[in-house]
């Protein structure tokens, strides 16, 4: 599971970068969603990925890869709305967003920890398009809740579904990585 760490610290990397390069473009200008609105964001990403995986093509020069990214920058900013409400102003600092990142990455690799040492990493024997699909049904899932005003009777809250596709998206990204090097 070492390795699967390292793995998950080198993809959390990539996402970093390009959430931070898209914060100095952008600003934080995501603070005016609300959480259905990144919900719907992921949802696109995530269906386009499925769309190319079925098609076999695409007609935009862009990969399956930035939209796994686009999906795990996408889910923590929806955990950073979780936590704080929606603002209609963009309210916080770089720095803070930065550690906001970093919270909810943490707590991410945390769960996928714990999960892989009592899954005993059964990930590795999945292919990418069953990712892509769980990750789909976990938005579906999020979804339902958002329906029901975020109230749920016995099933986990938006916050653990948004954790697993943050951890089912960094897979996906890993097993690419490790389909191109092999």
């Amino acid at each position: 599971m070492e390795k699967t760490s390292q793995q998950f610290e080198m993809i959390i990397k990539e996402c970093r970068d390009v959430f931070l390069k898209k914060m100095m473009d952008y600003g934080n200008s995501w603070r005016v969603l609300r959480t259905s609105s990144l919900t719907d964001q992921i949802y696109i990403k995530a269906n386009r990925i499925r769309s190319i995986e079925e098609k076999g093509e695409k007609k935009i020069n862009e990969g399956i890869r930035p939209e796994f990214i686009g999906i795990i920058n996408y889910s923590v900013m929806a955990l950073i709305q979780l936590e704080l409400g929606v603002s209609n102003e963009v309210d916080l600092s770089a720095e803070e967003v930065k550690k906001y990142y970093e919270k909810y990455i943490f707590a991410a690799k945390e769960l996928m920890i714990s999960k892989n040492y009592d899954y005993d990493e059964a990930w590795r024997n999945m292919r990418i398009s069953s990712l892509t699909d769980i990750i789909l049904m976990k938005l579906m899932r999020i979804k339902q809740i958002e329906d029901n005003k975020g109230e749920t009777t016995v099933s986990e809250g938006m916050d653990a579904n948004y954790f697993d596709i943050i951890n089912y998206a960094v897979f996906a990204l890993i097993m690419m990585d490790e389909l191109k090097n092999n």
